[in-house]
């Protein structure tokens, strides 16, 4: 119902592994950032190496990264989508009235209407967006764009109004030792960047 009308080739759920030299691996040591997470909550006894196979040791690379997903057959609701950027803006369009072939366009709407006034998060209807304090959407986006985090270094940001998607692929969790690598500041670069270099060709 999504990826045929869309023709996405790229995109799917727990890849073979012959495609894996086209994926980027998320983290060298397994859980690591997973475990270490357990141990700030005092979750001690969930994160103590005792030898039992609950966390990964090896690369994880090709496989989703989240231990919940992982644990639910690498598909879940929250995380274990694979993509590239070329695909993952075919998907970021279909949240945009004027370009969307799968959504209502007063559904579109909902993405930039904000639900939680008064509240310190502005989230529309499942994004979270540019109007937040401190948003990774940086000063370059509207505030009535929209976006969603992943927790291992990707991020997808939309200017609806203009028709533009901002997407950022890294991985941040891989060969980085604890604590965490936050690149909240990079993904705010990146987006006046890119929104500088938008505005330029616009202008040529």
């Amino acid at each position: 119902e999504i990826f045929a009308p869309l023709n996405l080739q790229r995109t799917g759920f727990s890849p073979d592994h012959a495609r894996r030299e086209m994926i980027a691996a998320c983290e060298s040591a397994g859980n690591a950032y997973e475990r270490e997470m357990c141990r700030e909550m005092n979750r001690a006894e969930a994160a103590a190496e005792d030898g039992s196979e609950f966390w990964r040791q090896e690369t994880i690379w090709g496989a989703v990264h989240d231990g919940n997903a992982y644990f639910l057959g690498g598909a879940a609701g929250h995380a274990g989508l694979f993509s590239d950027a070329r695909e993952t803006l075919q998907l970021a369009e279909q949240f945009i009235a004027n370009r969307t072939r799968l959504l209502r366009s007063e559904t579109c709407q909902l993405f930039r209407t904000n639900m939680t006034e008064g509240l310190n998060e502005a989230r529309s209807l499942a994004w979270q967006l540019a109007a937040t304090p401190d948003s990774t959407a940086g000063d370059a986006l509207p505030p009535d764009s929209f976006g969603h985090l992943g927790f291992t270094g990707t991020s997808c940001w939309i200017d609806a109004a203009r028709e533009r998607v901002f997407i950022l692929l890294t991985n941040r969790t891989h060969a980085r030792a604890f604590p965490f690598v936050n690149i909240n500041s990079i993904r705010r670069t990146f987006h006046t960047l890119a929104a500088s270099a938008l505005e330029r060709t616009a202008l040529a």
